[in-house]
């Protein structure tokens, strides 16, 4: 069969943000963004409510404009001050929060919706190529009331991929899922647009769908990039002290560095490289994640008592107070089950450090 042409555009979109400013009034609600997501690749905008990741989104797909700097999508300029060229021309499919499925059409119809100009054998092939892609052939006839919330989402996802776009934007498309299936789902979903070729971002405020969903995150604050990098190094490799509070968990301690590999805080002294703009005698702030800590009452020597705990599992989340008050998160196998006020020893696990200058407030780092 003859390729249509609709379906000929299965180069994915490389997408770049060049100092983007976007706002609302006269009012600018993102400021200086750039970043470039490759073809092919799945990325993600995570971050607080009100900090811009759905106007960044609206912007890339031709819904907002831009008040500086540009949007490119494959080295062509879509976005610019004084131009915007309309989302249908865009080949940008996108998946809202609410599904937006039509009540009144079933599977095929609703799928089907955006290619209705195809020749009848192609929308044929491609509704049902889709619905063995994201698992509900045999659905066809089904309407969408009748469907699960899990269902509807993957039909949602099944039209806006039905014109092959080269981007696919979505704006928290898991955010009515419970937790566990939400994760489920953002794994399920990457598969399938690594099975279409298609370069993917994802808007969410959870840090497990991003980290389950995408090769690289924008962290995001206040409508400014805080980071734009790996899960791994988010976590690991934290830009500043935001990205290390809002992915994943931790605390902040006090300590003074005591040489270019050291630092004297109240755990002792932690070794590992440090920056080099710190010099000796500095005072800094360590960000200890729970698996920094380990339980360790054979070998321990740092004396500590439980606070709180949370099962979760596999494991259990300890709160742990130091001596001087300081308290810590700690992360052990949940065969090692110890009560609040229990008397326990600590040892350290640090295979690098994060650390940032002396900074003013609380110690929480979650």
């Amino acid at each position: 069969m003859t390729e249509h042409p609709h379906q000929s555009a299965r180069h994915a979109a490389e997408v770049v943000l060049d100092d983007v400013d976007v706002g609302y009034s006269g009012q600018r609600v993102v400021h200086a963004i750039s970043l470039t997501l490759a073809s092919g690749q799945i990325g993600c905008f995570l971050g607080p409510s009100g900090c811009g990741k759905t106007t960044l989104l609206r912007a890339i797909a031709g819904f907002e404009g831009v008040m500086r700097g540009e949007i490119r999508l494959n080295d062509h300029t879509v976005s610019r001050p004084g131009f915007l060229l309309a989302p249908e021309k865009r080949n940008v499919g996108m998946v809202f929060q609410d599904f937006a499925l039509f009540p009144h059409l079933d599977v095929t119809g609703n799928i089907a919706f955006g290619i209705r100009g195809w020749k009848r054998a192609e929308r044929e092939h491609r509704v049902r190529e889709l619905l063995r892609l994201i698992g509900l052939s045999g659905y066809e006839r089904a309407y969408p009331h009748a469907l699960s919330g899990g269902q509807q989402q993957r039909i949602a996802l099944a039209r806006a991929l039905a014109p092959r776009p080269q981007l696919l934007l979505l704006d928290e498309p898991f955010s009515s899922m419970d937790v566990e299936l939400r994760t489920d789902l953002a794994h399920e979903v990457r598969g399938i647009l690594r099975a279409e070729g298609t370069t993917g971002m994802l808007v969410t405020h959870d840090q497990n769908e991003a980290f389950a969903f995408a090769d690289r995150i924008a962290v995001l604050n206040a409508g400014r990039l805080c980071q734009w990098d790996t899960a791994y190094n988010l976590y690991h490799k934290p830009a500043d002290r935001f990205v290390a509070g809002f992915v994943g968990e931790g605390t902040i301690v006090s300590g003074r560095v005591c040489a270019e590999d050291c630092v004297e805080t109240a755990l002792g002294r932690i070794h590992g490289l440090l920056p080099g703009h710190f010099t000796e005698g500095s005072g800094v702030d360590v960000l200890v994640r729970p698996d920094d800590i380990e339980l360790d009452n054979a070998s321990g020597d740092i004396p500590a008592e439980v606070v709180s705990k949370a099962f979760r599992g596999a494991d259990f989340l300890y709160t742990l107070r130091l001596r001087d008050g300081t308290e810590l998160l700690c992360v052990a196998p949940s065969h090692d089950n110890y009560v609040v006020s229990d008397h326990v020893r600590l040892r350290l696990g640090f295979s690098h450090l994060v650390v940032f200058p002396r900074g003013k407030g609380g110690s929480e780092a979650s």
